[in-house]
């Protein structure tokens, strides 16, 4: 939006047909919508911009708006962990969200009879992968815009299950349930250090969800107006 929105040297328009001729538009788990599997994805363009209301001709094609189709994401986010075709520990309706986080990898361990292969930093994602187990409370916090009715008891959860997870800055990055920890604590590892970029979406989004009071300020930058009407969004606050 940026780069269309340049006063100097804009982005030519077709760049932005370019750009949304590469989504892939799938149906998971009886939601259809636009297919990312790590939610922050679907979350970051949001911390900024206030996408409700508004479509691009992609979105008008399809009769919802980018908001919208976040809010299905974090639902398929929720079913998958529901399912847990992999069998971790943890999962279920207060627990998921999974997205580009530190892991407790890495390496594989032998666990109750079947191999576990885990990562480091990755991009873990929803149906395809990959996923070791691991869940980031700040991609919850995150979600509390889209889908309070889900995010507030999965945040109550982890914070009850999993006290170990809280410290004096908020959540941790991320914990692994499944790959157990030296104190035998049932949050399994957890990340011992906090990423700026997860803790700036973090208060971004709980304050969309409070007061709306970023989407408000950000509406008033030209530079952003000026980008999202060169990409073709109309209606509502434009």
């Amino acid at each position: 939006m940026l780069g269309l929105g340049s006063p100097t040297y804009p982005l030519p328009e077709e760049s932005y047909v370019a750009w949304t001729s590469t989504y892939d538009w799938t149906t998971i788990y009886d939601h259809e919508f636009l297919y990312a599997g790590p939610l922050f994805i679907h979350q970051f363009s949001h911390l900024w911009i206030d996408f409700r209301g508004i479509q691009d001709e992609y979105m008008r094609d399809k009769g919802i708006d980018y908001f919208e189709n976040s809010r299905r994401a974090i639902y398929v986010q929720q079913e998958y962990a529901v399912q847990n075709p992999l069998g971790f520990e943890g999962y279920g309706k207060s627990a998921w969200g999974l997205t580009a986080s530190d892991g407790p990898g890495p390496g594989s361990r032998q666990l109750n009879g079947v191999k576990r292969r885990f990562f480091g930093y990755r991009a873990r994602g929803v149906p395809y992968g990959p996923d070791d187990g691991t869940l980031a409370p700040w991609a919850i916090i995150a979600s509390l815009p889209f889908a309070p009715e889900i995010a507030l008891p999965a945040i109550r959860h982890c914070q009850d299950v999993y006290p170990q997870t809280r410290t004096s800055y908020g959540f941790v990055g991320s914990f692994n349930p499944t790959h157990p920890s030296p104190s035998g604590d049932a949050s399994g590892w957890v990340c011992r250090v906090h990423y700026a970029l997860n803790q700036g979406p973090n208060i971004s989004m709980i304050e969309n969800y409070r007061s709306g009071l970023v989407w408000r300020l950000m509406r008033r930058c030209p530079y952003i107006i000026a980008g999202l009407r060169r990409a073709g969004f109309r209606h509502g606050w434009l």
